[in-house]
């Protein structure tokens, strides 16, 4: 393929929204962020207000990569990126304690990624 006519289909699905953006992929550990936690949270109401005000907690924090509402025992899965185990503790203890919707928290510590398509 031409790259002219590679071009065209490119804009063509960018038009359509199949290609919803671009986006760089930064090293954690050069940006300071090595440390990963995938954090299940669950709330004390199940209410679009409660789900609203957790989602606006989460948003405001640079901690938290990714947000997830899923259908399970608990209603969010966070992915979190700290410094190291102290941030992450700071994370936990000062953001997620302090969130008044917030009922429980399980953390999932990452030891490694030996697949990850996000990159």
């Amino acid at each position: 393929m031409s790259p002219s006519a590679c071009l065209r289909r490119v804009q063509e699905l960018e038009r359509a929204g199949i290609i919803k953006g671009y986006r760089a992929v930064l090293d954690p550990d050069q940006m300071g962020k090595g440390f990963a936690a995938y954090v299940a949270v669950g709330l004390s109401e199940h209410t679009k207000m409660a789900q609203e005000a957790f989602e606006r907690a989460m948003d405001a924090t640079s901690d938290v990569a990714e947000c997830h509402n899923i259908a399970s025992a608990f209603e969010y899965l966070l992915r979190v990126e700290a410094r190291d185990l102290n941030s992450y503790k700071r994370f936990h203890t000062e953001v997620l304690g302090t969130v008044p919707q917030v009922n429980s928290i399980t953390s999932y510590i990452v030891m490694g990624s030996p697949k990850d398509d996000r990159a």
